[in-house]
């Protein structure tokens, strides 16, 4: 053939026969425990946060990556496929809530082979919970209702009982959580990843980062549980992250590659066993091979743990194999080794110094309200639905249920979202209220128009709500009444006892009288609404509802009223052609008074007001014979801008103040003093930005504080924190207590920790602890109690002194991951104004050993308000065509006063959940700490009770089954 002078490239085609080298390995991954090696369990995991920097359903389906890239149904799709590679290959999942969403999206056949997988064991559920609730800012009935909720849920679909609590990402950790949460669910152990910087170095030392905790100091070792924080935290040793882009280098076992790496990933990974085990108690140890949303493509991850495990156990140092938190309990069992004993809890929490987590004890304060009114609405609602019957189809609580139970997530009520994600949880929470109150609308009317107290026919009334009371926004009540017409309103109790108490409505006309269930007139008092409330009301109402309101009421009306257990009954509003019989307040101004000294209360319980200083100055009850001097002061602590040479900021997270200041009035406090026969007010404007009024009751022993911060003033290019402190003369040691989760309370000594000897850097913040239920003190005399209507923080800073945090408003992110300043705002009409908060606190002062009863008591009550609907009627005759008065108990009966009736719920299967908690610990009261009995068929009078079986806590086990498989001793 000619060739042309250039290059000629030719493919010629012959047959040749040749050997091709395999390179594929079976890596040998099967699990073993070697009894006399370091065991390393490799636990394999996620921590998918449900909501925070992206809404829960952001986070769900990957949306909104611009802020982080995080796709949950990536991780569950991708993650089946990777245990499908490899049997021995494990996997744990914690929050139902995302998982209960990705299942439901499922075939019947990937169902099917993830019931398989879930049978194997290669992948556990753990926690098991809705989500991994908050410690510190959660009521434990929503830390209950949440965990009931994902375990139920497992228990339908896989038969499935979580063993182990998975607590791994909360900013400190509560005692009610090991014990309530954690052994009365049936959990054999309970692993968490903060603690304070200062105790776990103490602890990596002393090898007691695992320990047996006993959180209650009632049940002991009875409830006590295995429980482990992490040497670091909840991810893998440095240098053992396999997501795809991750900086660590990965297992290359190919030696025709370059970059051949086996050897040396061996000694790194036997470098960081020996490392841990040198502050772990027995040869195993855990390592976390998992963080934040990760395994999106978790092929990267097993890959490399595959390589790992078989070249680890090769080279025989250290023994590695695909574990699970159930396995690694097992296997610490089974050494028969002792543990240290933890009592109290993990709280506060720092990172390093000078970063204590103590400031979300009060972020987002409203929010915090809300899931507290929307807690003690969904235990109301959930009785009512039971007295009506449970509909699956709805109206029911299930919605309200599930809002709730995200709502208790870590960076939920915690208040450590970004804004437009708190805005998405209290969306939810509305969402579930609107279909729960069309429930209890429903089911009141079908009890009061059925005569005989059950069976619902043809309804006509319809009743109305008002979830906007606290700002005196309540349409029903405030309208006129047509000739003839009175207004009807049914009190509801969901408490186990029957309750006296002032209900407060607002309404237009001074010519009114109230008449109770029989007909009888009742007394009641009426109090000029004041231009602070209507104009907060007009702004908000605005805010929420979108319209501007052209009428407001004029006064507040309050009566009396005395409702069942478990019950309701029924008040009429007349309006009357003359005056009516309710008594207007009298009003006293400063001008008035004389001597610049005054007393209100109408009842036993007084308070002296001195005009000169501003402030009260004694606390007088003459049934007590308690006469204390006491003040109120308001201050705040100026947040931490984190420019020093210590950089770190104050923000949702983290409290620092950079000084404290005094709030002071430019001019001596302006007020003004309701009068009347049920309750007296006085009324004080602090400043432009937050005023109070101080209420004592003629039947009622407590001082009511009703406060309105806001909005904060950041013009000066200063964040601010504000708190209010509670002044008295008592000697009280450095000592104070505080509740864990609305249940035990703690006790605290300022600059003291029980585990380790403190390093005082932040002596305001470092003392701060949470409060869901209330904070006392007490010296060899008396006590002082105060107890709040939301999450918050507070401390004794000061000897003799309370203190609690009520608003924060900063200007700086505090460098967390939230990437935010915590600065609420509201906006109309494209006007915007800090967050202006309102709420309530309670004090009283008892005699020494006599504060538990109102504590718990009063507790109760705060947490579950009376329920208030209205409705229309002709005339006076609506008790002689409806059920005036109802209790869902027997008539004569209610629970003893140390008992409290904290769930009542029919379930999908017919059966009826019922939950009663003992609310004294042991030598809380000398009378009230003892055993209880309650009598069932008295509770359910209406009822035959077929069958009582006792559960454990979340309501999955039998307490018997879960007794019987105990690993802690219990």
């Amino acid at each position: 053939m000619a060739i042309a002078p250039s290059i000629l490239a030719l493919f010629v085609g012959l047959a040749v026969f040749s050997c091709v080298e395999s390179k594929y390995i079976a890596y040998n991954t099967s699990m073993r425990i070697v009894d006399d090696k370091i065991n390393v369990h490799l636990v394999p995991h996620t921590h998918d946060d449900v909501g925070w920097l992206k809404t829960v359903d952001q986070y769900y389906v990957g949306s909104n990556n611009s802020i982080q890239g995080a796709c949950v149904q990536n991780v569950l799709d991708s993650v089946v496929q990777a245990l499908l590679a490899d049997s021995n290959r494990k996997f744990i999942y914690v929050e139902t809530a995302f998982f209960q969403r990705w299942w439901r999206d499922q075939s019947p056949a990937i169902q099917s082979i993830v019931k398989q997988l879930v049978s194997t064991g290669q992948l556990e559920f753990i926690n098991g919970g809705m989500c991994m609730h908050d410690e510190a800012a959660p009521h434990y009935i929503d830390m209950i209702d949440q965990t009931t909720l994902g375990h139920l849920f497992l228990k339908q679909e896989f038969d499935q009982t979580p063993r182990v609590g998975w607590q791994i990402d909360p900013f400190g950790h509560s005692a009610v959580q090991a014990y309530l949460l954690g052994a009365e669910v049936g959990f054999d152990s309970l692993f968490f990843g903060r603690i304070d910087y200062q105790d776990r170095e103490k602890r990596k030392k002393e090898k007691s980062l695992e320990v047996v905790w006993r959180g209650s100091r009632s049940l002991g070792s009875s409830a006590q549980i295995f429980a482990g924080a992490f040497p670091a935290n909840y991810e893998p040793p440095s240098g053992f992250y396999f997501e795809v882009n991750d900086a660590s280098p990965v297992v290359q076992d190919n030696v025709d590659l370059f970059d051949y790496n086996v050897k040396e990933r061996v000694n790194d990974f036997v470098a960081a066993a020996l490392s841990q085990a040198n502050i772990t108690r027995t040869n195993h140890i855990m390592w976390t091979m998992g963080t934040d949303f990760k395994y999106q493509y978790a092929q990267t991850w097993f890959r490399n743990m595959d390589k790992l495990i078989h070249y680890v156990n090769i080279d025989g140092r250290v023994n590695a194999l695909y574990s699970t938190p159930s396995i690694y309990t097992d296997a610490k069992y089974a050494t028969k080794q002792s543990w240290p004993v933890k009592t109290d809890d993990f709280f506060p929490y720092a990172d390093r110094a000078n970063a204590y987590w103590t400031g979300y004890f009060t972020s987002r304060p409203a929010l915090k309200r809300y899931v507290r009114m929307m807690s003690g609405y969904y235990l109301a609602s959930r009785q009512l639905e039971f007295f009506r019957g449970r509909s699956n189809s709805g109206p029911n609580t299930d919605s309200l249920a599930d809002a709730l139970a995200i709502a208790q997530h870590h960076d939920a009520v915690s208040g450590t979202e970004k804004q437009h994600v708190a805005d998405d949880y209290a969306k939810r929470l509305s969402i579930g209220y609107v279909e729960a109150e069309e429930l209890v609308a429903y089911s009141l009317t079908c009890l009061v128009e059925s005569t005989k107290g059950g069976g619902c026919g043809k309804l006509v009334s319809k009743f109305k709500q008002c979830p906007l009371l606290n700002i005196s926004y309540c349409p029903p009540s405030e309208a006129e009444l047509s000739p003839g017409k009175s207004l009807v309103v049914v009190v509801y109790n969901s408490l186990g006892w029957k309750r006296d108490d002032v209900i407060r409505i607002p309404v237009n006309s001074e010519s009114v009288t109230v008449r109770d269930s029989s007909g009888k007139e009742v007394e009641s008092q009426l109090l000029p609404l004041l231009n602070t409330s209507v104009s907060i009301r007009n702004y908000y109402v605005e805010a929420y509802l979108g319209k501007a309101l052209s009428d407001t009421p004029k006064y507040w009306l309050t009566f009396l009223a005395s409702v069942p257990p478990l019950g309701f009954s029924t008040y009429t509003v007349s309006r009357t052609k003359k005056a009516g019989t309710s008594s207007m307040s009298t009003i006293q101004t400063t001008q008035e008074i004389a001597n610049g000294v005054t007393e209100i209360g109408p009842g036993s319980l007084r308070l002296t007001y001195s005009v000169d200083e501003g402030k009260f100055t004694h606390y007088i009850n003459s049934r007590s014979s308690v006469n204390a001097r006491i003040e109120q002061s308001f201050s705040f602590y100026s947040g931490n801008d984190g420019s020093d040479k210590v950089p770190q900021a104050s923000g949702a997270y983290i409290f620092r103040p950079n000084g404290t200041f005094l709030i002071k009035s430019e001019e001596k406090v302006p007020l003004t003093i309701l009068r009347g026969p049920l309750l007296d007010e006085l009324h004080q404007q602090i400043n432009s930005w937050i005023s109070q009024t101080i209420r004592v009751y003629k039947a009622k022993e407590h001082v009511e504080v009703e406060f309105t911060v806001g909005p904060i003033p950041v013009d000066d290019g200063i964040g601010k924190e504000i708190a209010t402190q509670i002044i008295t003369t008592m000697k009280t040691n450095k000592t104070f207590y505080t509740d864990s989760n609305g249940r035990d309370f703690i006790k605290r000594i300022r600059d003291y920790r029980t585990d380790w000897d403190l390093q005082v850097d932040q002596p305001v913040a470092g003392n701060y602890y949470p409060i869901n239920l209330g904070i006392y003190m007490e010296d060899a005399e008396k006590e002082l109690s105060v107890m709040v209507d939301r999450s918050i923080g507070g401390s004794s800073i000061q000897d003799g002194q309370i203190e609690l945090m009520l608003h924060r408003r900063l200007l700086h992110d505090d460098s967390r991951g939230v990437a935010e300043s915590l600065n609420e705002t509201v906006c109309v009409l494209d006007k915007c104004s800090g967050l202006t908060i309102r709420g309530n606190f309670y004090v009283r002062i008892d005699p020494l050993g006599e504060g538990a009863k109102w504590r718990r008591s009063f507790g109760q009550e705060t947490y579950s308000p009376l329920l208030l609907a209205f409705t229309e009627q002709d005339g006076d005759n609506w008790t002689s065509s409806h059920l005036p008065t109802f209790s869902g108990m027997d008539a004569s009966y209610s629970l003893p006063d140390n008992v409290a009736l904290i769930t009542l719920q029919e379930m999908e299967d017919g059966k009826v959940l019922l939950r009663l908690a003992h609310l004294y610990e042991v030598g809380e009261d000398k009378e009230l700490s003892g055993i209880a009995s309650v009598e069932l068929k008295k509770v359910f009078p209406r009822k035959k009770i077929s069958k009582v079986t006792e559960m454990n806590l979340s309501a999955n086990q039998e307490r018997a089954e879960m007794e019987k498989n105990d690993l802690n001793g219990r």
